[in-house]
């Protein structure tokens, strides 16, 4: 049989398949081939019944976040407070370049905007068409949980298999109470976590939000690593590596090349100067990283 982890809880594994929920427990010899498996994971399984299987075989992954442990994830809804805490462009652009570089599609939606002032919501107005431009998706309603919103939401994470992530404070939890008000608990638990800035749970799970599957424990720390190539950064930047193309030299890095079709793009407010100045910072970082050398054992 094959079905899709949906939970980890103490070596044992329920498995998803078709519309049951089967209890596993994984074959010894997945510890003597370093396999551990996780939530998201697609798996072969035999069982008995609904309470007693084996996990037999770990199919190959789409891709693997470390905080959540979860495999195999479509999108992520990158959620940022337009205000409390002050939204920070440079922060949600590491989010997305880290989206990019696993292959997961982000959608951006801005919580908090009915906090907004005027003023607030003009400026924030600017970013939205900013990011747009660069061909994300975006959520950005003055009522952050109008229906209308939420039904878009919900519509584009039927099917998939979702992680939700975003600064501590940015309404990851609140968010999801709306998209799914049978949650409170889960979600209240999820916040407290926060609250303490460690997870201390071991029960990692997919929530059943409409057809949706939600990993319930939002991570951040997973989006801090750049560990990329200059190279492969401008890839990762969507407006970038559209334009790029246009570029008088192949491989341009966009930084103090001529004829480059990015900075020019960045000069006529076609591509966001924050986004660039976070482009910029990102490559002084690629480029400052210390190789990291693998200790030799010896035997």
């Amino acid at each position: 049989m094959k079905g899709l982890i949906q939970q980890s809880l103490s070596g044992f594994y329920d498995i998803l398949s078709g519309n049951q929920i089967y209890r596993t427990r994984a074959r010894g010899n997945f510890r003597a081939r370093k396999i551990k498996p996780i939530v998201g994971d697609r798996v072969e399984f035999s069982s008995e019944d609904l309470q007693h299987g084996y996990l037999l075989k770990v199919l190959p992954r789409v891709n693997e976040l470390k905080r959540p442990p979860v495999a195999n994830v479509d999108m992520a809804v990158v959620v940022t407070a337009a205000v409390q805490p002050t939204m920070s462009t440079n922060l949600l652009d590491r989010q997305l370049v880290a989206l990019e570089k696993q292959g997961i599609r982000p959608c951006l939606f801005f919580s908090k905007t009915d906090l907004t002032t005027d003023e607030q919501w003009q400026a924030l107005q600017e970013v939205v068409r900013g990011y747009s431009r660069a061909g994300y998706q975006i959520f950005c309603d003055r009522d952050p949980f109008a229906k209308e919103q939420l039904a878009r939401l919900q519509a584009q994470l039927d099917g998939h298999i979702v992680t939700m992530m975003g600064q501590t404070g940015a309404g990851k939890s609140t968010l999801l109470n709306h998209l799914a008000p049978q949650l409170q608990l889960a979600t209240g638990e999820i916040s407290t976590a926060l609250k303490r800035g460690r997870h201390t749970t071991r029960k990692v799970s997919l929530l059943q939000v409409g057809q949706a599957l939600i990993a319930d424990t939002p991570g951040f720390s997973s989006y801090e690593d750049l560990s990329i190539t200059k190279e492969e950064l401008p890839q990762l930047f969507p407006e970038m590596a559209k334009l790029a193309p246009q570029c008088r030299f192949r491989g341009c890095l966009h930084l103090k090349e001529p004829g480059c079709a990015v900075k020019a793009a960045v000069s006529d407010g076609i591509i966001m100067k924050s986004r660039y100045d976070n482009y910029l910072q990102f490559q002084d970082l690629v480029a400052s990283r210390k190789p990291i050398y693998e200790k030799r054992r010896d035997h």
